[in-house]
């Protein structure tokens, strides 16, 4: 990777554009970035890593995106910063601004711009630049691609920070293997210690969880087997838990086999003596019924001889309904003839007693003749009827018009006093929409003075409620402030009481004839003693403790009053000092001039809708008045025409009426007469009838009466049955016969008589008996049962004991597999030697190589007497194999880097820093670093080891490197020609540039 060009605007201490040419200051291998405390050198670095990264190095990249703008740069100038460089044979331009406040182009305020980038390559074969990408991703992706480094490790590589390294000589294992890991990025080794850790517990659970499982059903066996079977005294885990289970399950087996041999012995016994209870039982149920049934028989043989005589007579009885029957017919017919004659001699004496004195004594012939005479004068009053009904409509015509009259004169009177105040509505109508109109415009400008009031009130009340929660806060750390003061006096006193005791503490663990740990003496003739108040470890660490949860309290408390200070200032800079009730009065003012114009400003619709009301209603009216004219004049003409014809139909109608009120009431007479003559007439005709038919029934009864051996059809009657008691008769009959033939078959029975003959059964003794043998093998079933229940409980339990037993063994293989390999991993396995973890194995490999390429460079610098030295040792209760020591030549000695002087210091360091850029470059896949920068440390060297450290640095040129150095050692400026030079002013920064 080499760099060409640096533009810079706004960015840093620089308000205005600045350009850095890398190819001009890179001709001399060797160029000086210098410049006085607090000018901006570290900008120049912080803009190469913002525009490859996006962010700048290290801590400086909190926040970025506000503090990356200059002070000093104009209202309308944006930050940018652009980088012009060659990486992996291809010629690139990045050009980054990040997000921007800048005023509104309209109004006031400001508006927020998102961060920009562009990714642009030359094409050579074009002479032009294209266009690759305007992605944040994107450009990510293909930077870090290219360099093949993260920011972390780019910031180490190439702007080699020289305090990071001195502190890295100086450090401990832990802390060299934090920086280490970060630039090597072991993190893919920890994540299988991680995982290999997480993977044995999880196996070890697993195994756990199967021994458990088969102790569960060792516990259910032994429930099922009951006292037959003894578990092992093993915990889950230990290794033969399996194989005892399973013996001991083989030898519950075995007992509750044996025991169910024995159940199913028992049961064929009980079986057989419950089948011959059983059989005895029957026989004697069946005696005592045959005994019951001959009993039963005699009992209804007596009371069958009992009621013969009412047989005999229900016999005689049935005997004469039957020849009755044959007279039913007739007596049927004579009766329908005899209420058929009543019925037509009433229809008859109704009939003729509406008629007048003249038809009184007149046969069916005379009445009918009557009748047609009625009707032939009432066909002649048909054209009477007619006259009639248009008279009526000629009256009702006339009562129409002058309705009609009456109603066009109420309709021309209303249309006038209604439009003549048609002016005064529509005026007042207006006014009423003019008014809601304006209140609409009211409604609306309240509404928007509404919102800002109601966003202060609301941070007027986070302001009051934040005052106190604020001053309970400070309250608070306060006290937990001095609450921690005195908790850490406390420690400090248990502390020094506990070193004023520490020499009898030690002596506690003096042993004759071994060592003192303090002077070596294997004899100890006084050890010190404790005293009453001698403080422990264990009181001391307590104390600490406790001071250290108090101050952690204390910073908490610190912080949290903090942030309500934070958020307490932002609720007073949007409410200001204005009072919550003063502004929740005036918001409630608002609100309710608000509801007022908006009620005042929902009546213009209906206002609206009322006046288009009106205006149709008086074109309605208008056309009303009109056609009233016009129905005025028509009904003159038509009202003379009626008239006439009234006349002339009445005449008509006086000739045709006669003596009644009118023609209907004439018609009508005519019509009830014609009606009575012709019911007369045949009601006459309907009695004659019946008469006639009356007399044959008569003789047709008295006929069959005679033939069915009766001396009177009123003996026929009399012995005549009817359905019901004949139904009953029959039953009777029927019963009786049934009874006596099931009498007779029960008493003839051969079974029934032999059981007559023997002694009374006894069934209650042969019940309890059959009783008790059920009883024996119900018990001797449920023994069986019990029996096989266990058996088949316990082969099923063995069985999945037998399987976990086989699941588990490839199980605890893979646990003690992964446990072996996690222990040797994580540094706690016995075949660890060195007790290193994976990770630091790794970083050792690289630490040894770091060292082994730095050693070239150390040599130089210090004229061959220094290298730099790998060490696997552990050091106290740390990790091993992150050791780095040094080994001086003129002495012969190794030594830790932590003895160096500051100028030793500076040159190991930059040794290990250039060592360490060739290793992580080749690590991250061999990208070429053309332009290095060291950061500062040049002020503690002598003349000699500056001149050995520029040889050094100088030798880089050898490789087609440029090697920039930032410093602002006066005596750099006389070795190095090619500088550049950062200028403080009150403006801002400015960049000034010189060749070799």
């Amino acid at each position: 990777m080499r760099l060409h060009r640096l533009d810079i605007t706004a960015f840093g201490p620089f308000g205005a554009t600045q350009s850095v040419d890398f190819d001009a200051l890179s001709a001399a291998g060797l160029f000086l970035l210098h410049g006085p405390t607090g000018a901006g050198k570290t900008s120049v670095l912080d803009a190469v890593c913002y525009a490859l990264y996006g962010s700048v190095p290290g801590a400086r990249q909190n926040g970025q995106g506000t503090h990356l703008r200059s002070d000093h740069a104009e209202p309308g100038t944006r930050t940018e910063v652009r980088l012009e460089l060659t990486v992996s044979g291809r010629r690139l331009e990045i050009t980054r601004q990040p997000p921007w406040e800048r005023a509104k182009k309209r109004g006031s305020g400001t508006t927020l711009d998102k961060a920009q980038t562009w990714l642009r390559e030359y094409d050579a074969g074009r002479g032009a630049w294209k266009d690759l990408s305007r992605s944040h991703q994107e450009i990510g992706e293909e930077i870090t691609q290219l360099l093949g480094m993260s920011r972390e490790q780019f910031c180490q590589v190439v702007l080699l920070p020289q305090g990071d390294f001195a502190r890295f000589l100086r450090a401990d294992a832990e802390a060299r293997g934090k920086l280490l890991g970060r630039l090597f990025d072991t993190r893919r080794f920890a994540e299988v210690e991680k995982r290999l850790a997480e993977r044995r517990r999880a196996t070890e659970a697993r195994v756990r969880d199967a021994d458990t499982a088969l102790l569960a059903d060792a516990h259910r066996m032994q429930q099922a087997a009951g006292d037959t079977m003894e578990l092992p005294d093993l915990a889950p885990g230990d290794p033969g838990l399996a194989d005892a289970v399973l013996a001991a399950a083989a030898v519950a087996r075995s007992a509750v086999r044996e025991r169910l041999t024995i159940a199913h012995c028992g049961l064929t016994a009980a079986e057989s003596g419950h089948a011959e209870a059983q059989r005895e039982l029957a026989e004697t149920r069946e005696l005592a019924r045959a005994q019951a049934r001959f009993t039963e028989a005699r009992q209804r043989a007596a009371r069958l001889e009992e009621r013969s005589g009412e047989h005999r007579a229900a016999q005689q009885r049935m005997e004469r309904g039957r020849k009755a029957e044959t007279v039913a017919p007739a007596l049927d017919l004579r009766r329908e003839a005899e209420t058929a004659h009543l019925r037509a001699t009433r229809a008859e004496e109704d009939a003729r007693r509406p008629l007048p004195g003249e038809h009184a004594g007149a046969d069916a012939s005379g009445l009918a003749a009557a009748a047609r005479r009625a009707a032939e004068e009432l066909g002649g009053l048909d054209s009477a009827r007619r006259a009639e009904g248009r008279l009526t409509q000629l009256l009702a015509e006339r009562a129409g018009l002058d309705r009609q009259e009456r109603e066009d004169e109420h309709a021309l009177r209303e249309a006038d006093a209604w439009l003549g105040g048609w002016e005064g509505l529509r005026a007042g109508l207006q006014a009423r929409i003019d008014a809601a109109g304006e209140a609409a415009v009211r409604a609306e400008q309240l509404g928007a003075r509404r919102e800002p009031v109601r966003r202060r009130l609301d941070a007027a009340r986070r302001r009051d409620a934040l005052t106190g929660e604020l001053a309970a806060a400070r309250r608070s750390a306060l006290d937990s402030g001095q609450r921690a003061g005195d908790l850490r006096t406390r420690w400090l006193d248990l502390k020094e009481q506990r070193l004023n005791g520490i020499a009898a503490e030690l002596a506690a663990h003096l042993t004759d004839g071994e060592p003192c740990a303090v002077c070596g003496a294997t004899e100890h003739p006084a050890p010190a003693r404790k005293d009453a108040g001698h403080v422990d470890r264990e009181t001391e660490q307590n104390a600490l403790d406790a001071y250290q949860a108090a101050q952690r309290q204390h910073a908490e408390g610190e912080n949290r009053a903090a942030q309500l200070d934070t958020a307490l200032s932002a609720a007073t800079t949007e409410a200001g000092d204005t009072p919550a009730d003063q502004l929740a009065a005036e918001l409630h003012d608002l609100e309710r001039e608000f509801e007022q114009a908006r009620r005042d400003a929902s009546a213009l619709h209906a206002a609206q809708e009322e006046l288009r009301r009106a205006e149709r209603e008086r074109e309605q009216r208008l056309e009303a008045r009109q056609s009233a004219a016009v129905r005025t004049a028509s009904r003159v003409t038509r009202r003379e025409t009626l008239e006439r014809e009234q006349a002339t139909l009445e005449e008509e109608l006086t000739r045709a009426r006669g003596a009644a009120s009118s023609v209907a009431d004439r018609a009508a007479q005519l019509e009830r007469r014609a009606a009575l003559l012709t019911g007369a007439a045949d009601a006459a005709r309907a009695a004659d009838e019946a008469a006639t038919r009356l007399k044959e029934a008569d003789a047709r009864l008295a006929d069959a009466a005679y033939r069915a051996g009766f001396d009177t059809p009123a003996a026929a009657a009399a012995a005549l049955l009817d359905p019901a008691a004949h139904r009953e008769l029959q039953l009777r009959l029927d019963a009786w016969q049934s009874e006596e033939a099931a009498v007779r078959v029960a008493l003839a029975e051969p079974e029934t008589a032999r059981a007559a003959q023997q002694p009374p059964a006894d069934t209650a003794a042969a019940e309890q008996r059959a009783a008790g043998a059920e009883r024996r093998m119900r018990e001797a079933a449920s023994a069986r049962d019990a029996a096989q229940r266990a058996t088949a409980e316990l082969d099923r339990l063995s069985a999945h004991a037998e399987d976990g037993a086989r699941r588990l063994a490839p199980l605890r293989e893979e646990y003690d597999r992964v446990a072996r390999l996690a222990g040797l991993t994580a540094g706690t396995s016995a075949d660890n030697e060195r007790k290193m973890r994976l990770e630091s194995y790794v970083l050792a490999a690289r630490l040894e190589q770091v060292a082994a390429a730095a050693t070239a460079r150390l040599r130089m610098m210090s004229s061959g007497r220094y290298t730099l030295v790998h060490s696997d040792d552990r050091s106290g209760r740390g990790r091993s194999g992150l050791g780095l020591h040094v080994v001086d030549a003129w002495t012969g000695r190794e030594r830790d880097t932590a003895t160096l002087s500051g100028g030793e210091t500076f040159f190991a360091s930059l040794a290990l820093a250039l060592g360490l850029a060739d290793v992580v470059t080749d690590e991250a896949g061999g990208v070429r670093l053309d332009t290095l920068f060291i950061d500062e440390g040049f002020g503690s060297l002598d003349d000699q080891t500056l001149d050995e450290v520029l040889d050094v640095l100088d030798s880089l040129r050898e490789r087609d490197r440029s090697v920039g150095i930032v410093s602002h050692v006066a005596d750099l400026r006389r070795r190095v020609h090619a500088q550049l030079e950062v200028v403080k002013g009150r403006s801002g920064s400015t960049l000034r540039q010189r060749g070799a």
